[in-house]
């Protein structure tokens, strides 16, 4: 299996980044490719390479995507993720997840079809999480 799977990540305190360290060493586990990015490194062209994405990032502020490198790269990527397999992950450190729970809605709202629920870290991720994101990572790389 020689699939490609995109992790793009925008990470302040380190603790998003671990987890798309755990979704790539789960995607590399199955012997695919994990080809990793940071935000402001990702747009539509590179969108259109992969038929797999995930998108990992913060919340912000109150509870919002972070503003100046990932939503804009989001909101330009977002019209050729529709026939895509994507997950969302990302970290908070207060509030209850909303950013998330906004960000899936808008997914939904764009027709984009989420590869799985998104998963979410308060703070620096648990042990379960981190296992929880190798798993996707596995799941991620089989048709």
């Amino acid at each position: 299996m020689n699939k490609k799977i995109a992790i793009v990540v925008w990470s302040k305190t380190g603790n998003t980044k671990l987890m798309a360290n755990a979704l790539k060493e789960g995607i590399e586990l199955q012997k695919c490719q994990a080809d990793m990015f940071k935000a402001y490194d990702f747009d539509r062209n590179k969108a259109e390479e992969y038929s797999t994405i995930a998108l990992g990032c913060p919340a912000m502020g109150a509870e919002t995507l972070e503003d100046t490198e990932f939503l804009p790269m989001y909101n330009d990527i977002k019209s050729v993720l529709k026939d895509k397999r994507i997950f969302l992950f990302g970290s908070y450190s207060w509030g209850d997840g909303k950013w998330m729970r906004d960000w899936a809605e808008d997914a939904k709202n764009n027709n984009i079809t989420l590869f799985r629920e998104p998963i979410i870290a308060k703070e620096k991720p648990t042990d379960d999480i981190l296992l929880k994101m190798k798993e996707v990572g596995e799941d991620l790389s089989r048709d």
